[in-house]
């Protein structure tokens, strides 16, 4: 026994020795061949596992962690050589993240997802902290890989997550750089007290320079659009900065923006998507035998073209999950603390958002709702408050007419927010609800829509109950908020009163564009939402009210050319004026009005 023993022992030092010999001839192979690195991108994916709609319970056709696992397989079984990468804001954005496992420990869905997907790193985006830094330490406890963000640390100087991480293909050394948006503090406020963010030009610049004699490819991840958000005179916020810093890098992948970037500025690729793993980007990088890149080339992947991975929705925990979630909107299931649904809680009588009346112009955004003066009225309600103020979230926002539950509330109020109260003046109030105007285009004689400016996401634009105003467009920014009154007086720089406005907006609008001194005096117990729900359990069935306390004036609505315009667009024979509003005096010379 003991001499058999041995002799096994040496065959398996043989076949190891054997093993090893040519794992060292394929590397040093490696080493002598050109080679080509394709590095996968996803951003925004919003907790999009399934590729589902929980909101009105359907399919989708083109989103989802499922299709994207779907193409990352073909990729793989074509080209050995593939790197995975995840820009952020990635665990955020529906009622299965957001209302069942951000707020619960253990598992969750879509780390689960991405772990099944073997990503290489994840960057940190700005929603990543909307739920504090509890669920950050989850998800480094949870990932199978690492967690970026070069530019953010501790007070005390201690990275809060690794600034790069170093894969290998093929004897390729990838050095990938992940930088969160430096503007988290805007819109998490005291969620994020404990972390410093830096700009992220100079973040990445310092860490290219270390790592540039280490490796043979730079590819930074960055959670920021390509121009600056907030600081357009040092670009602290946008990938531009980064481009400009550190030319040497070779594929930057942005985010944020939900936008579409397939580009290469200088020698470097850039690539974006947009969100919900609707698109990912693809870069190609060949290099040859001494390490330099010979070709690149960046593109940008539509998903509608893949079917969902069955492997992916059939593991048990995401299959779990994603009927939960199902099961929690009809009533089924608790939320993480302990509040339910409701499942059908009440019913609208009719539709609530009028339609629109020009196509693809939200009606929402041009006239006062009862959508919206439903969300204020609830905050009033709650708060106390004088006025209030919110958003549109969605174009399409809706309460249909039929059966209401928890689904229908996310549709028209799709984030986590508290409601605050907060103290401010008369001119306080006219300056936030003027910034809010500046979402509109300045109307030019002639024009006969409405449009809006490009620069400026729908969400930002806020619409106020507790007062009576008109909206000037034909005015510029600054300038528009005309005939302001409070209970039928017009209200005076001095008046003093108190304000309903959520956490997010407190951050982002009152306190970073310095609109209003005092700071916050309530903040609810409970989100927006569980008001929005509790209110139409009680009323059971819900009507309609719109009090008209706002117009726009400014443009030409009673034209006699307006009513063909309109017909020419809805025909789609005009583009939708979206951006760029309709003038008749152009119309005219472009030979379309007579």
């Amino acid at each position: 026994m003991k001499k058999n023993g041995f002799k096994v022992f040496i065959v398996a030092l043989m076949l190891l020795s054997l093993c090893f010999g040519t794992l060292g001839a394929q590397a040093a192979y490696e080493k002598t061949q050109p080679q080509t690195i394709t590095v996968l991108g996803t951003t925004d994916i919003h907790g999009n596992v399934w590729g589902f709609s929980y909101e009105n319970d359907k399919e989708t056709t083109n989103t989802g962690m499922a299709r994207i696992a779907t193409y990352v397989e073909q990729v793989r079984a074509e080209q050995p050589n593939v790197i995975l990468v995840d820009n952020g804001d990635t665990i955020q954005g529906n009622i299965m993240t957001d209302d069942l496992y951000n707020k619960r420990e253990g598992a969750h869905p879509v780390m689960t997802a991405m772990n099944m997907l073997g990503y290489d790193s994840m960057t940190l985006g700005n929603h990543e902290f909307n739920f504090g830094e509890n669920l950050i330490t989850r998800l480094q406890a949870l990932a199978n890989f690492p967690i970026l963000s070069a530019n953010m640390s501790r007070h005390d100087g201690t990275m809060a997550a690794l600034p790069y991480t170093i894969v290998e293909r093929a004897g390729v050394k990838v050095g990938i750089i992940g930088l969160t948006n430096p503007n988290a503090p805007r819109w998490d406020g005291e969620k994020v007290d404990s972390f410093i963010y830096s700009p992220v030009g100079p973040a990445c610049k310092k860490v290219v320079d270390i790592i540039k004699n280490k490796v043979d490819l730079i590819v930074v991840v960055a959670h920021v659009g390509m121009y600056p958000e907030y600081d357009e005179e040092f670009g602290s916020d946008g990938a531009n900065k980064i481009l400009e810093l550190c030319p040497e890098i070779d594929a930057l992948l942005v985010g944020h923006a939900h936008s579409t970037v397939s580009e290469i500025i200088g020698n470097t690729l850039v690539g974006g998507a947009r969100n919900l793993g609707r698109e990912v980007v693809r870069f190609d990088i060949t290099l040859n035998t001494d390490r330099q890149v010979t070709s690149h080339a960046v593109s940008v992947i539509d998903m509608a073209g893949f079917e969902p991975s069955q492997a992916l929705r059939s593991e048990p925990f995401i299959a779990k999950t994603h009927q939960e979630t199902r099961d929690f909107i009809s009533g089924g299931v608790t939320s993480a603390d302990g509040t339910t649904s409701g499942g059908i809680f009440g019913k609208a009588s009719v539709d609530f958002q009028p339609k629109n009346e020009i196509m693809g112009m939200p009606e929402g955004k041009l006239r006062d709702t009862a959508v919206m003066d439903l969300i204020n009225a609830v905050q009033l309600a709650n708060s106390g408050a004088d006025v209030s103020a919110a958003a549109l979230f969605s174009d399409s926002s809706d309460i249909p007419a039929g059966d209401i539950n928890y689904g229908t509330i996310f549709g028209i109020y799709k984030y986590d927010n508290t409601l605050y109260r907060v103290p401010v003046t008369g001119a306080e109030l006219k300056a936030y609800m003027e910034w809010s105007a500046s979402c509109y285009n300045q109307a030019m004689p002639g024009d006969l829509t409405v449009s809006f400016n490009p620069e400026k996401p729908g969400y930002l634009y806020d619409m106020f109950s507790g007062v009576d105003y008109e909206i000037d467009l034909s005015k510029p920014v600054g300038q528009r908020i005309v005939n302001l009154m409070y209970k039928g007086k017009p209200l005076s720089d001095s008046q003093k009163l108190t304000l309903a406005v959520n956490n997010y907006r407190y951050s982002s609008a009152l306190k970073a564009q310095k609109l209003v001194a005092a700071t916050k005096e309530w903040e609810s117990p409970n989100s927006i939402r569980d008001m929005l729900v509790q209110y139409i359990q009680e009323n059971g069935t819900i009507y309609p009210k719109v009090d008209n306390n706002w117009k726009i004036i400014g443009v030409d609505f009673t034209s006699p050319y307006r009513e063909q315009v309109v017909k020419l667009v809805n025909e789609g024979k005009l583009e939708v004026p979206y951006a760029k509003s309709l003038n008749v005096n152009q119309l005219k010379k472009d030979g379309i009005l007579k």
